[in-house]
């Protein structure tokens, strides 16, 4: 049996229908799951089991017997913290059917079988009485039901049902509360990722329409690895609130609620962002504290534990206000059963309505469902726009006739401003160019810039006013790249093109490098590294179980991970291992690139990481990856708007600097497809 699964191919610049065994997509789930960084999270285990071993003392001191529900069970590690504990009986509770399989095997492989049930359904669905999923209701609760905003994988609809239905009056869980935490900042930075700012081009500045300016964008949260933000990169205008607790012992309610914060501004400035996270209480006297606060919150930031199933959340307000010192303030978190939002007014602007449920916000403007945050980062990045201007200024003609190719790109509009003849740009999906369109009559310029929503392959002279294109012009940015070599379709528009094009047209950028170094993780490596055991249990079967989907297929491709938030060292050079000439149409036979590539530093090698440079002209490049030269300890500055391509080695090789190594890469360019097919193996000289 096949199975169609959708891929993102860069010779349609989207997403194709592949014929792939009938199992891909189990295997391809199971590859890019997070329980080995969750099991390689060692303060998040230690503290659920103190609070197990606690819950199940408390109940063994009342004379009763200890009946455990563990919803999210996983690979029933914390059943087996609870039977090890001293609990009677565990019912294990999990969803999702090949992490069920492989819990079983687990709590068997660790002799834990008489005492703990696995039951591979979503707890909802859980029956109670003799002869049902549970014969009995439980009096100790165990979850794992959180992500990064702690409600958005229904922790609260499942807690609601798990009260009323499966556990007793008076129940002891574990966790037993978590606290939610604010703290109200400005920070350029981290705005220039909610709104289009003000963009100079050569002495005319471009100007947000004001549909963008007056949208609260999307309800999505933005997660990210907090710690990674520099405390110099914000103003803290509030101390840090505490905003809400939920009681996991009681009944827990997912009707929609709305707590405040009052507190006095303690800086000038501008509100912008809310920076929030949360603590886990694990027992009732709150002793026993597993804390998501990022690193710049600890008096050692070295201290704080790294986590990447739990980080940190920015939450944008609908629009920016001016705080002053000394001014009485209030922030208000509103929540639904999956997700947090926030809203801030003034106390002298208080009223009756404060207490009403804010609506979850919600994208008028049509921009926050065009380009995501990371994006909006790119657009508002002034070093970058620079850049392409300069570019654009070096090869522009007063007769220029321009055609830009990319999804909801602002150059057809630089084009334009800076002097071409005729500016054409091909837009991909309706809604850019509705947004570019908005862009345009916000300034002005309406119909100065022809959108046109076509295909590259239905493109006729007749739509270019008879006149062939002189100057093709991309970022190359489109909707639908996940991988830094998704974007090379636009060579593959190039070559389609090539009939519409002068002979000696002119191609921004004109090429563009795949590079590569090999790195030391400081952290990402748990997300893919076998965890063997874990507080004490043996856990190979889970590791087994990853394993065998990374060699179906993912284990032979690199994986998108945006590595600003994950520190690194180079082992190695930087180096440039492949080349893509826009000027020349896309080969009929694969690029095909192998070396090597020494070590020069010690450490620990978990694998490469790669992107793609542009060369706008021979003179003017921007990146994608690096974005400063290595450090000399082996340092790397990433690019904040794009996720780079990482290959993780099966094993971490270590080069102790005793003897010569290298890493051995093999690229592949298929222009059929346009893939990049990639091996690596280290090797000692």
């Amino acid at each position: 049996m096949k199975a169609f699964c959708g891929r993102t191919k860069s010779s349609i610049g989207g997403f194709d229908c592949v014929e792939e065994p009938e199992d891909f997509d189990y295997h391809q789930e199971i590859a890019r799951s997070s329980y080995a960084d969750m099991l390689y999270d060692h303060d998040r285990n230690k503290k659920y089991y103190q609070g197990i071993r606690a819950a199940v003392a408390h109940v063994q001191a009342k004379g009763e017997k200890v009946i455990v529900l563990d919803i999210g069970t996983g690979t029933g590690l914390l059943s087996m913290m609870a039977v090890s504990a001293g609990a009677d009986f565990c019912y294990a509770v999990e969803v999702f059917k090949p992490m069920a399989d492989a819990a079983k095997c687990i709590v068997e492989k660790n002799g834990f079988s008489d005492k703990i049930k696995i039951i591979n359904k979503h707890s909802t669905d859980v029956t109670v009485g003799p002869g049902d999923d549970m014969e009995m209701k439980a009096n100790v609760l165990i979850t794992e039901l959180f992500d990064t905003e702690l409600i958005g994988e229904g922790a609260l609809p499942s807690y609601e049902h798990a009260h009323q239905n499966l556990v007793q009056e008076g129940c002891v869980a574990v966790p037993h509360r978590a606290t939610v935490y604010a703290q109200l900042v400005e920070s350029q930075l981290l705005w220039s990722w909610a709104q289009l700012q003000p963009i100079e081009v050569q002495g005319t500045q471009l100007l947000a329409p004001p549909a963008m300016g007056n949208c609260s964008g999307t309800h999505s949260v933005c997660d990210i690895q907090l710690s990674q933000i520099s405390p110099s990169c914000f103003t803290a205008l509030s101390p840090i609130c505490t905003m809400f607790s939920l009681d996991f012992s009681k009944p827990v309610s997912s009707a929609p609620q709305s707590y405040s914060a009052q507190f006095v501004a303690q800086t000038n400035g501008l509100a912008q962002v809310v920076l929030s996270w949360w603590d886990l209480d694990m027992d009732p006297s709150g002793t026993i504290v597993c804390t998501m606060a990022p690193s710049w919150t600890y008096p050692q930031p070295k201290m704080a534990p790294w986590r990447d199933h739990w980080m940190q959340s920015v939450y944008f307000l609908p629009a920016e206000c001016k705080a002053t010192k000394g001014q009485e303030l209030t922030l208000t978190v509103y929540h639904d059963d999956f997700s947090l939002w926030y809203s801030l007014k003034s106390l002298s602007r208080q009223h009756s309505q404060d207490s009403m449920i804010l609506s979850r916000p919600s994208c008028t403007c049509q921009a926050h469902l065009v380009w995501n945050r990371p994006r909006f980062g790119e657009l508002n990045d002034k070093f970058r726009t620079d850049s392409y201007v300069s570019a654009l200024h070096s090869v522009l003609k007063k007769d220029s006739i321009c055609l830009g190719v990319s999804d909801g790109s602002l150059l057809p509009v630089f084009a334009h401003l800076l002097g071409a003849k005729k500016v054409f740009s091909l837009e991909n999906f309706t809604m850019t160019k509705k947004v570019i369109e908005q862009v345009l009559d916000a300034n002005s310029l309406g119909g100065q810039v022809e959108l046109l929503d076509i295909k590259p392959e239905q493109l006729t002279l007749q739509d270019l006013g008879g006149e062939q294109i002189s100057l093709l012009i991309g970022e190359p940015y489109f909707c639908t790249s996940l991988l830094p070599w998704h974007s090379l379709y636009f060579w593959y528009c190039r070559t389609t093109l090539a009939g519409l094009l002068r002979p000696n047209a002119t191609i921004l950028p004109c090429s563009a490098t795949l590079h590569m170094v090999a790195v030391e993780f400081q952290d990402l490596w748990r997300i893919r590294a076998p965890c063997v055991t874990c507080e004490g249990f043996d856990v190979t079967p889970m590791d087994e179980m990853i394993q065998k989907s990374l060699d179906f297929q993912e284990s032979r491709e690199a994986e998108p991970h945006p590595l600003w938030e994950y520190p690194c060292r180079a082992l190695t050079e930087s180096t440039a291992v492949m080349t893509f000439n826009f000027t020349h149409c896309v080969p009929q036979q694969p690029i095909i690139s192998q070396g090597s590539q020494p070590f020069i530093r010690s450490g620990h090698c978990h694998g490469v990481a790669m992107w793609l440079v542009y060369h706008l002209t021979p003179n003017i490049s921007v990146s994608v990856g690096l974005t400063e030269p290595i450090g000399e300890q082996g340092h790397c500055e990433w690019s904040r708007h794009s996720k780079q391509g990482v290959y993780f080695f099966r094993s971490r090789w270590e080069d102790s600097g005793s003897d010569r190594a290298a890493v051995l890469y093999n690229f592949t360019f298929e222009p059929s497809s346009g893939e990049v097919k990639m091996d690596f193996n280290v090797k000692s000289h």
